[in-house]
């Protein structure tokens, strides 16, 4: 407890960190599931200085292993990594330091642990433990897959007195036991922390018009930090230069970038403040930003494994943020067009198939979304959240059991060959060259919608795919087709809810609150204290730049969120505060008692 606070500035531990290091601290092997933001990097750090000898932590990205070494000097611990980053002059440097025992941890990628070089250099080095940080990469299964974290066994192979603690936020039931099973850790304790973010309010829209959806979104969160995630290298672009047009500092990032653009645009969303990130999901592993206000989706993700990934990025520092998605039918017609028309075996697509149908399921229900999105990951939640949409504004559900049967009825009669936007227009009656063509205007199903207009109709379309209903065809073409879970709807042997579309009132007055800030999901800072605030980040921002390292390396936002609500008067208050330990109480502690005297002035 006392290296904690001292080196970290903390004065408790979270949730089962007590427990994981006091284990591993004793020489225990050991296997961590905790969220994003949860604090495992606590555990096996702590450890690591209280061991004798150096840590090797195997991490899968240059970026990851920077902020964390950073993060590390920042607070007086000798940490160093080695990657393909440095030159030889400063990789012979990092080894020097390493095998004269002058450094307490060593961050490496798996790659570079594989080689036999590195191997017989750790042969000549006491080791305190090894650490194997996203070690859901071992699965086959993951969407992070590397392949050499499966041959990460020769570490117990080659030093099986040395403890191992193998770390990830991602990990369902079957991912874990490949974990274990890859790394050799049958042996190993294992702790499984709960999956819920609470500080995280999750939003999901129907998607009508993106881009002002968008806007009227980000209109809550001016001068913040976040991500935009789009699923196609074109979207991300066209998105990054509209934002831009509307005043919002974006920036694009996906693989088809050149290496120096995607690595300078990387350092300035991690150095500075309010950058928007606009990106694929070739953005995010690693990224060790803990002040990313919010995740906004402007497409649907592969999975609600991606999705929790991927919305975990916000709100690290346990402040709010708020993780928005909007999705249409479209969506799901584009990702069944991936997984139908991908390489993989028949095996790996009915996987994907079930993930995309548990996507839809959490887009389209009525309750409480992190009620059904734990629940997914097989935890419990007893009462409702009170911080998602549907629990702050409950939606209405009517009973569409008769709107239902038109639709399917629609889709029977034309023949399973059509799109939403065709069975719609047959529906309200439309009498145009191409319903004429096919027949279908003498059909018993055309013109029987009137009761709904359009939009309602599309609604119902989207929530019967959502429910099992109707699939997309098997070739993705956007046609609909009929499943065996329709027959009872049918023939009136079971009733439907489904949720009730907002109309264009409510749509209109849901936007005005948005884009009055209405659903801000950010820091609760009055406008009296919007000057001190600056001045706090504006003092940061200052030493960071001073020392070319991301501004949370010197406070994260949590931490000038206490001195904000604390305003300490002296440098023994200003302990007090929740990451400020006892080096950056003697390089900052003056200049920041210095801000809020002058805030108080």
């Amino acid at each position: 407890m006392q290296t904690l606070r001292r080196v970290f500035g903390y004065t408790a531990f979270r949730g089962p960190q007590q427990a994981i290091i006091e284990h591993v601290i004793h020489g225990g092997d050991a296997l961590v599931l905790m969220p994003t933001g949860g604090g495992k990097s606590l555990c096996y750090q702590l450890p690591a200085l209280m061991r004798p000898g150096t840590a090797i932590v195997v991490s899968p990205l240059i970026a990851l292993m920077q902020d964390q070494v950073e993060a590390l000097n920042q607070v007086g611990v000798e940490a160093a990594f080695l990657n393909s980053s440095l030159d030889g002059a400063a990789q012979a440097e990092v080894e020097r330091r390493f095998l004269a025992d002058g450094l307490k941890l060593l961050y490496v990628a798996p790659e570079r642990l594989l080689t036999g070089r590195f191997l017989e250099l750790l042969g000549r080095v006491e080791l305190s433990l090894f650490a194997i940080d996203e070690a859901h990469c071992v699965s086959q299964w993951g969407h992070d897959f590397r392949p050499e974290y499966r041959q990460l066994t020769v570490l117990h192979e080659r030093f099986p007195q040395v403890p191992r603690i193998a770390l990830t936020a991602t990990a369902d039931a079957p991912t874990r036991r490949e974990i274990v099973e890859r790394l050799a850790l049958n042996e190993a304790e294992q702790f499984v922390s709960s999956f819920d973010r609470p500080n995280i309010r999750y939003r999901v829209v129907h998607k009508e018009q993106a881009r002002p959806q968008l806007k009227a979104f980000l209109a809550g969160h001016e001068d913040e930090s976040g991500i935009v995630y789009c699923l196609s290298r074109r979207k991300v672009e066209e998105t990054a230069a509209w934002l831009q047009e509307q005043g919002v500092n974006a920036l694009p990032y996906h693989a088809g970038l050149d290496a120096e653009t995607r690595a300078a645009h990387q350092q300035r969303f991690l150095r500075e403040d309010g950058i928007v990130m606009c990106a694929t999901i070739a953005f995010g592993m690693g990224i060790d930003k803990p002040d990313v206000r919010f995740v906004a989706h402007l497409d649907l993700p592969k999975s609600l494994e991606g999705y929790y990934q991927e919305t975990g990025r916000a709100g690290r520092d346990g402040l709010p943020a708020e993780a928005w998605m909007a999705y249409g039918l479209g969506d799901l017609v584009t990702l069944a067009q991936f997984i139908q028309r991908s390489e993989a075996s028949e095996e790996r697509k009915r996987l994907e198939r079930a993930k995309l149908d548990a996507l839809l399921a959490f887009a389209e229900t009525t309750r409480c979304r992190r009620q059904h999105l734990l629940g997914y990951f097989g935890e419990t939640l007893e009462q409702p959240c009170g911080n998602c949409d549907n629990c702050l504004e409950p939606p209405p559900t009517w009973d569409a059991t008769e709107a239902a049967q038109k639709a399917l009825s629609c889709v029977y009669r034309t023949g399973q060959r059509y799109g939403v936007g065709y069975l719609v227009d047959v529906l309200l009656g439309k009498d145009n060259e191409r319903i004429q063509a096919q027949g279908h205007d003498h059909l018993s199903v055309h013109g029987i919608g009137h009761d709904l207009d359009a939009r309602q109709w599309r609604g119902v379309f989207r929530q019967l795919v959502a429910h099992g209903l109707l699939m997309p065809d098997a070739e993705g073409y956007g046609t609909l087709q009929l499943t065996e879970a329709a027959r009872p709807v049918l023939r009136g042997e079971s009733r439907l809810q489904l949720r009730r579309e907002p109309d264009r009132s409510q749509r209109r007055a849901s936007r005005r609150t948005s884009a009055s800030g209405g659903e801000r999901g950010s820091l609760d800072i009055a406008p009296h204290e919007e000057r001190l605030w600056q001045a706090l980040r504006e003092a940061r921002a200052k030493l960071a730049k001073e020392q070319g390292v991301p501004a949370y390396v010197i406070f994260h936002d949590a931490t000038l969120y206490a001195m904000l609500r604390e305003r300490p008067a002296d440098r023994e208050a200003l302990a007090a505060i929740s990451g400020v330990g006892a080096r950056k109480l003697e390089r900052y502690g003056e200049q920041f008692l210095d801000v809020l005297n002058a805030g108080d002035a």
